[in-house]
């Protein structure tokens, strides 16, 4: 017997990482030094920085795979795995620099998985960093047919000095809520248990959603908030502190920026809840607070900026084409 016997291709997986040589290079920034195929990816780095700190991040994207597979799309999931890793990075006052990837299945797909790729190598030109290297494990008999899992990890650089922790928050700071571009990557195990045991059709459209099915909606890739973020940074905009607003929604990441003396008393009001979340509340029977303990509720990231600069944040925010709401004050 052999190793292709056993179930893993190794000539399949050189095949592969060749095919995606040009997605990961078309997300190299100056800074990134050798090629693919070594044992380990190298980054220079940037220069300026007086004390550099370098912010690491991690995550996945959840069972939102499982409606990728089922939908056989799996584009979109590959921007959700970088934007999770690099709007966390953010919140500390940090540009990501690299990215990296592991991915693994039960047996190596190569167009499935270069969709992935080309996805992730998506996110990264979106939040401006480089995709400097990965894994891809082929694992037979530990995944179903068809099935993968995902995993990223983000470097980003900030100067020690304006490192956001919650120090910088003062009472009487606004939160300025970003919004969202739907569910984002998380929740999705409760809205899979709706859509199963209410026998709802993913290829149906909603009425909100006319040109798209339910399971287009629900794929919409997570947004990636860095480059407008460091942008308001660069114009003049002065955060005090910023929460990507995950798994826990609102109530449990908001307070993740704040001292702990401090609070934000949220104004409901402020903001139109995204019919997608009426609509997972409604067949799902799923009450206000069960919502908002799950979902970002169509905010997906907020920054605190201090009470003159409101205007100058939710207009500029507005320039680059997100909706921004004042959610309420630090108290």
């Amino acid at each position: 017997m052999d190793y292709k016997q056993a179930g893993v291709d190794v000539e399949a997986g050189r095949e592969f990482v060749n095919n995606i040589r040009n997605l990961v290079i078309s997300t190299h920034r100056p800074e990134v030094l050798g090629g693919l195929g070594g044992f380990s990816g190298l980054f220079a780095l940037p220069t300026g920085y007086k004390e550099a700190v370098l912010v690491s991040g991690t995550d996945g994207v959840g069972t939102k795979l499982k409606l990728a597979n089922t939908l056989n799309c799996h584009h979109t999931v590959g921007i959700d795995l970088v934007a999770m890793c690099v709007n966390d990075v953010l919140t500390s006052g940090a540009e990501p620099l690299f990215f990296l990837d592991y991915l693994a299945t039960g047996k190596l797909n190569q167009q499935q998985l270069t969709e992935v790729v080309s996805g992730i190598a998506e996110g990264c030109r979106l939040a401006g960093c480089a995709l400097i290297g990965g894994e891809t494990a082929e694992m037979p008999g530990f995944y179903l047919p068809g099935e993968y899992d995902l995993a990223g990890f983000c470097v980003g650089i900030v100067e020690k000095s304006l490192i956001l922790d919650g120090s910088q928050v003062k009472v009487g700071d606004v939160a300025i809520g970003l919004e969202s571009s739907g569910i984002h990557s998380n929740g999705f195990s409760l809205v899979r248990k709706i859509i199963d045991e209410c026998n709802i059709s993913l290829q149906d459209s909603p009425d909100f959603w006319e040109q798209k099915s339910l399971g287009e909606a629900l794929l919409t890739p997570t947004k990636i908030y860095v480059k407008p973020i460091l942008a308001a940074q660069k114009s003049g905009l002065e955060i005090h502190g910023m929460a990507h607003i995950t798994g826990g929604g609102l109530p449990e990441n908001l307070p993740r920026c704040l001292p702990e003396e401090m609070s934000i008393d949220i104004d409901r009001n402020s903001w139109e809840i995204p019919p997608i979340f009426r609509l997972i509340s409604e067949v799902g029977n799923v009450d206000e607070e069960a919502m908002f303990n799950t979902f970002n509720m169509g905010i997906g990231f907020v920054v605190l900026v201090s009470p003159n600069q409101v205007e100058m944040a939710i207009n500029f925010f507005v320039s680059q084409g997100i909706k921004a709401y004042c959610l309420g004050e630090v108290s």
